[in-house]
């Protein structure tokens, strides 16, 4: 499950649970309850201390799995109950780790998925309007008389040695890195949810306007990105050194905490920013560009790149953030994963 950032060693191999098998498929007749699969993560930020109720209905399973290693055999074993919703409880570390292991046991066809905002951030439920207050009858009830919203996770496989991948909807490198570290900061301030993402990006700012060639938020990494299936190079306005972009940040995700609109127009589908080393003047206009005052589009010769990619690869001597968690540096294919459906409210 979720833990605090750290990099990798080497990528998370899609493990499967021995005998697994796919989601077994039922009719749900007019009235029947719904059979119901939960992932609970007792240490994410909202549930600690929190027992859960597990005598909610008898058609409800709840499982408590201790650690990465362990999800797959759990998400298996509600595969094989053929649920009808699989709601997880905890943040958006806790959904890319579910993400990541059921890949090899639901493919594509996973069942609804219903999430409760547990996390720190939370924000996959940002995007889907997900009540902080919404518990786990509020999800079973959504799934018959709530909304439902599609997404695609990111899809991220290595293409250095053995292919494995992983799968979150945000996203970032260089400074984006450093960003996500002050976020803890943030958080053990007492800063959570929008607050925090809106603190942390505007603390960012400040330093990239501070600092100097030299400075860590400047600097950026190097890195080289390819887009499309014919491997295009991404521009570069030419500012600062060419190998190196100052920031990356990647998301399908159509509304973002705090209001943030770092991608302009572009709504749906794997959207892409990268920053070159700008100047301070662009620099100073970053307030207004994510919060949708001046289109990203107007800046591109400043640096500021965003677009709207089937895939794309990343080449990276830094390690890179997915969903809140290091991953190390070298070459990767960014796509997007199998369509979701989401229950909200």
């Amino acid at each position: 499950m979720a833990t605090p950032i750290y990099e990798f060693s080497q990528m998370p191999q899609e493990a499967a649970a021995r005998g697994a098998k796919r989601r077994t498929e039922r009719a749900r007749k007019p009235g029947q309850a719904p059979t119901v699969g939960v992932i609970y993560n007792p240490r994410s930020h909202r549930n600690q201390g929190v027992d859960f109720d597990c005598g909610i209905s008898p058609h409800v399973f709840i499982a408590q799995p201790g650690d990465r290693a362990q999800l797959p055999e759990a998400l298996a074993s509600l595969a094989e109950r053929g649920i009808d919703l699989l709601v997880i409880n905890g943040g958006d570390g806790t959904v890319r780790d579910v993400l990541t292991c059921g890949q090899s046991i639901f493919g594509d066809d996973w069942p609804p998925i219903a999430v409760l905002p547990k996390g720190k951030t939370n924000a996959l439920t940002v995007d889907l309007e997900v009540p902080l207050d919404w518990s786990l009858q509020n999800a079973i009830d959504a799934l018959d008389e709530g909304r439902t919203i599609r997404r695609r996770a990111i899809k991220v496989t290595a293409l250095d040695g053995p292919r494995s991948s992983v799968m979150g909807f945000i996203l970032g490198g260089g400074a984006f890195t450093l960003a996500t570290q002050s976020g803890q900061s943030a958080h053990r301030l007492g800063a959570f949810n929008s607050m925090a993402v809106g603190v942390t990006v505007f603390w960012g700012i400040l330093q990239m306007f501070l600092g100097s060639r030299q400075n860590a938020w400047r600097s950026g990494t190097e890195m080289d990105i390819r887009l499309g299936a014919s491997g295009a190079p991404m521009e570069h306005s030419g500012m600062g050194d060419p190998k190196r972009r100052q920031l990356l940040f990647a998301s399908t995700l159509e509304r973002l905490p705090a209001g943030l609109k770092p991608f302009g127009a572009l709504k749906s589908g794997l959207k892409l920013l990268a920053i070159d080393q700008i100047s301070r003047r662009t620099t100073a206009m970053m307030p207004a560009v994510v919060t949708g005052a001046i289109t990203p589009k107007d800046l591109r010769e400043r640096g500021y790149h965003t677009l709207s990619a089937s895939r794309f690869t990343l080449e990276t001597a830094d390690p890179f953030i997915l969903d809140g968690e290091a991953f190390p540096s070298g070459k990767y294919r960014m796509e997007q994963g199998p369509e979701l459906e989401f229950v909200t409210s």
